[in-house]
């Protein structure tokens, strides 16, 4: 069964243009760029990007955590600046898989595994593989496949490239076998050469990036090294998607060249790249539990870094262990007392262990350093709805619109603070909103007909309701289009 679905992996439209980890039992996500105006238009292929991620959502592959999201997202954009051919938006987003890999979707969606950023060395190498990615979105090169494999519709390959991710990520082989057979296959030999062409011009590509923007651009050539050594280490139990995926010596050496081309760089790593790696490690974890022993057993080697106490304190606040968590962590605070990350697991801890006033005040100490930081901004919300302030979060998320916007977890924590004010015609619109922004604009519309159901619907609630409802309704695929009759 599975030299099949290898197979079937192999000769599929999505196959092998991904940046991936040997591990002998498991398969890695499918790698897509950009469809070029001649095979999509750029509707078109946001509406598949969008729908694909929808999906994952909906499947809870996406680690949904705003710290993850915006330090990716920050490394990202900082890439974008100097990025040709740039989509009109990029979204990133942090996949809950402790597996070593990387993906792009249509429409500048691009998705990173946890684990690749804990298996990173350093954030050039990070920004390597980030700027690999996002080259394969700005040079259309699923645009090429397209024109090869003559998929039928943006729903064949909007449902392919979600069952083959989902099924990548769960190990479930029959679900990837059954959305590759919703569409074209192209022949082993043709497919193989195709993407080592791509493979290669983005890596070129992804490397002058990353330099311009001031990463050392030998960090995609070391990662590639490391995954290469990775890979030979298990010999002929490596899946066979690996020994055809141009991850090899030629490559390497292309990148190693490619980077000498540039001036050596003195980059300078943040002190959240570190931090930022224990959070997705214990985030990851399948046990909250393995996590807590893994940095427990660190600290009692004498590992005293900031970033293993605040691996330790973050696995014990998900066990619910606050107090011992609050003592590992004020060490790191003594080290480091501005740091953004420590300070909200502190103003968390202290809100579990029923001291909001502090944490509050911890969260408020945070805005004044960091007006702009999402994160603290959701957890100041989250605090008050907590401490039975709902009106006073509603206000406060409110004032700070602009700086939200295109944030899910906004209407989310609005959908709260209805939810506690027993507004629910606001627990409607704030919920659909939330499903929205994440792309799942089905799910939209089903709670905006919930809420024009609720009896007694004051005529402007109703209003709302219907207006948001045509705004969802023109945003779906022409051939998904629900009735009006939702009275």
């Amino acid at each position: 069964m599975r030299q099949k679905l290898v197979s079937a992996v192999l000769i599929s439209l999505l196959a092998a243009q991904s940046v991936t980890a040997a591990v002998p039992t498991d398969l890695n996500l499918p790698q897509m760029g950009e469809p070029a105006d001649l095979s999509m238009t750029p509707t078109e292929e946001r509406e598949i990007g969008r729908d694909v991620v929808a999906q994952l959502y909906s499947a809870g592959y996406i680690l949904d955590d705003a710290e993850l999201t915006d330090y990716m997202s920050g490394i990202g954009w900082t890439l974008a600046t100097y990025a040709d051919n740039k989509p009109e938006s990029f979204q990133f987003f942090v996949v809950k898989d402790p597996r070593i890999n990387a993906f792009a979707l249509p429409g500048g969606y691009i998705g990173f595994n946890a684990g690749l950023l804990i298996a990173s060395h350093n954030e050039s190498e990070v920004a390597g593989v980030m700027g690999h990615e996002m080259a394969h979105v700005t040079q259309r090169h699923i645009a090429r496949t397209i024109e090869g494999t003559k998929v039928s519709s943006m729903a064949t390959m909007a449902a392919m490239l979600a069952g083959i991710i989902a099924g990548a990520a769960s190990g479930n082989g029959d679900l990837i076998i059954g959305s590759l057979g919703a569409g074209s296959a192209l022949s082993y030999q043709n497919q193989v050469n195709f993407t080592r062409a791509h493979e290669m011009e983005a890596d070129r590509v992804g490397i002058r990036t990353m330099a311009e923007a001031g990463f050392d651009p030998e960090g995609m050539a070391s990662f590639f090294q490391r995954l290469e050594q990775q890979s030979r280490l298990y010999g002929s139990g490596v899946p066979e998607i690996l020994r055809t995926h141009p991850v090899n010596t030629t490559r390497i050496a292309e990148a190693e060249s490619r980077a000498r081309d540039y001036p050596v760089r003195s980059y300078h790593q943040s002190t959240e790249f570190p931090l930022m790696q224990a959070r997705a490690t214990v985030l990851s974890t399948s046990r909250a539990s393995q996590a807590r022993e893994l940095y427990l057993r660190k600290m009692d080697a004498g590992d005293e870094t900031v970033s293993t106490r605040y691996g330790a304190a973050l696995a014990l606040s998900e066990l619910s262990e606050n107090e011992r968590a609050m003592q590992v962590l004020e060490p790191a605070l003594e080290k480091m007392p501005r740091n953004t990350h420590l300070r909200l697991l502190e103003a968390h801890l202290q809100l579990e262990t029923r001291q909001g006033d502090r944490a509050l005040a911890t969260l408020e100490d945070v805005m004044e350093h960091q007006p702009r930081s999402a994160p603290a901004i959701f957890a100041y919300a989250e605090a008050l709805i907590t401490l039975d302030r709902p009106n006073e979060a509603r206000q406060f998320l409110l004032d700070r619109g602009p700086l939200l916007e295109g944030r899910p977890d906004m209407h989310r924590l609005l959908a709260d603070v209805a939810k506690a004010t027993n507004n629910t015609s606001e627990l409607a619109f704030q919920n659909a909103s939330y499903r929205f922004e994440r792309g799942d604009a089905r799910g939209a519309i089903q709670q905006i007909d919930a809420g024009l159901r609720i009896a007694g619907l004051e005529d402007n609630e109703r209003a709302r309701l219907s207006a948001f409802r045509s705004e969802v309704r023109s945003a779906l695929p022409k051939n998904w289009r629900p009735s009006d009759n939702h009275r």
